[in-house]
């Protein structure tokens, strides 16, 4: 059983930290939609019909997919105060405490989510403006994204009940991913 959990929580991570690398490639097309987007309005006073959009439209991806590897890493906001001030046997009660409640928050949202997202699908749903894409592959992104912070809730809480004292990198280290 211990092997199947250590399997599980490598295998949860090793996506997760995939998709959080990808995830970062996509600011690279942000920021030069969203410099399109000034330069044509405010130095050619014409507009641009989708830059923004579109920036708006791939940084919900970038934002979501970055989540559950930020879990693993510590990226979160918490309480720096109190887990300072507290014994590393109060931070690990602390952690078994928190990572099911991460896991039932990701359950919730992802029962309101799905149909959110498969009704945007069935429509064909679009954004409505001038130029117009079609924006359900990114509502799909919404429970993905929540699927797999639900995982690596479930692995970080396995890591701790099974002594996996391999901790994973702290949130300095988040730089030396990328």
């Amino acid at each position: 059983m211990h092997h199947l959990a250590v399997t599980f929580i490598e295998l949860v991570t090793l996506v997760n930290r995939w998709l959080f690398k990808g995830a970062g490639f996509v600011i690279l097309l942000i920021v030069p939609a969203m410099l399109y987007a000034v330069i044509s309005r405010y130095g050619f006073n014409r507009p641009s019909e989708w830059g923004l959009e579109l920036a708006t439209l791939l940084f919900g991806p970038y934002f979501l997919l970055g989540g559950p590897y930020l879990l693993h890493i510590g990226g979160h906001v918490n309480l720096d105060l109190l887990r300072r001030a507290s014994s590393p046997r109060a931070n690990r009660i602390f952690d078994l405490v928190n990572y099911p409640v991460i896991a039932v928050f990701a359950l919730i949202l992802l029962y309101y989510s799905w149909p959110f997202a498969m009704q945007s699908f069935q429509l064909g749903e679009t954004s409505y403006t001038s130029w117009n894409p079609v924006i359900w592959p990114v509502k799909f992104v919404i429970p993905l994204a929540l699927i797999l912070l639900f995982l690596q809730a479930l692995a970080e809480w396995l890591r701790l009940l099974t002594g996996d004292e391999a901790r994973p990198p702290r949130q300095e280290d988040a730089g030396e991913i990328l």
